[in-house]
């Protein structure tokens, strides 16, 4: 199987794609053979990328109270959960936040709402004139994930400054309505075809350990190709008292980095960076993400859950000798 993974990894290295059966394949490989995948990922990414890693933060600029009944979701309004719930905070915070994780080493700072879709009102506009601010005011660039949108927004979003939308497409199709049943997979599909046509980057990717199989993953994954994403943020579930999901049992380690290897065959181009999650799921093994395809992580807190402090991240990235890219490389 090593030399088989190599001569993928040509393939690839070369301008090949890999079919559907052989990502499948991988998906299903175990034990030691997963070290190899690893290697194999990392030539990929080591090929189209680099070597250095790409470091983004956000904010829960909006919180709880959302229709949507996501599984996992601790702001779903349809879970009892402790998630914080407040309204869309000032502009003033927005910038304070970015100037923090501008220092705090991150180059992409996203502004993230919880709910169906922004207000395109007051909402879309506090947030375009904090956007225009973050460019004029720090160094660090601005993305957005507002939820579903039309080109309209999109626009003024792009007007404003903003330079990524993120909106993540959770799981495959085929699995999605065991995750949500309030609004339908295209729609999510279409955000991401408005966000590219008014001339957004797009990040999208979505969570695993929700249930979905390997196969699913695979799909998910041909999803993004298909729509030819720019960025793609992993997340591995961290169950939430409350939620569906709450007993819900984390995968493994390696299980985790054979997802992100699996990912990296499939989107060689595209960064991946790992997201939530990862202290929970991966452990001792966080480190090993960027030797198994992984070409950046998220700094800081997440949407309802902390982080690792960002100097432990920092330590980590200094003892494996990798620099920081900026968002821009």
């Amino acid at each position: 199987m090593n030399n088989t993974l190599e001569v993928l990894a040509d393939h690839i290295i070369n301008g090949g794609a890999i079919s559907e059966a052989e990502a499948v394949e991988l998906a299903q490989m175990e034990g030691s053979a997963l070290f190899a995948l690893f290697c194999a990922a990392n030539r990929v990414k080591e090929h189209f990328i680099g070597d250095k890693v790409y470091l983004c933060s956000i904010i829960n600029a909006k919180s709880g109270r959302c229709p949507e009944n996501c599984s996992f979701c601790a702001q779903s309004a349809h879970h009892r959960t402790d998630a914080p719930v407040y309204p869309l905070i000032d502009e003033d915070r927005m910038v304070a936040c970015a100037r923090e994780a501008e220092k705090n080493g991150s180059s992409c700072y996203g502004i993230i709402t919880s709910g169906t879709s922004i207000d395109k009102g007051d909402e879309l506009d506090r947030i375009c004139r904090a956007v225009k601010r973050i460019r004029q005011e720090t160094g660090i660039t601005p993305s957005c994930s507002l939820g579903i949108i039309d080109y309209e927004t999109a626009l003024a979003l792009k007007d404003a400054g903003v330079e990524t939308y993120h909106h993540n497409l959770e799981t495959a199709g085929s699995f999605f309505p065991n995750v949500c049943t309030t609004h339908d997979y295209e729609e999510d599909v279409e955000t991401v075809r408005v966000a590219k046509k008014a001339g957004l980057k797009v990040c999208c990717g979505g969570i695993f350990g929700l249930g979905e199989s390997g196969r699913q993953r695979v799909e998910m994954a041909l999803t993004l190709r298909e729509l030819d994403v720019d960025s793609v943020p992993l997340n591995f579930l961290n169950p939430i008292p409350g939620t569906r999901l709450e007993n819900a049992i984390n995968i493994t380690p390696m299980e985790c980095l054979q997802t992100i290897a699996l990912f990296r065959m499939i989107l060689p181009a595209k960064k991946i960076s790992v997201c939530g999650g990862r202290e929970k799921n991966l452990r001792d093994l966080q480190s090993w993400i960027f030797f198994a395809g992984a070409s950046g992580t998220m700094i800081g807190n997440y949407l309802t859950t902390t982080g690792r402090a960002a100097e432990e991240d920092w330590q980590m990235l200094k003892d494996l000798n990798l620099s920081v890219a900026n968002c821009c490389e």
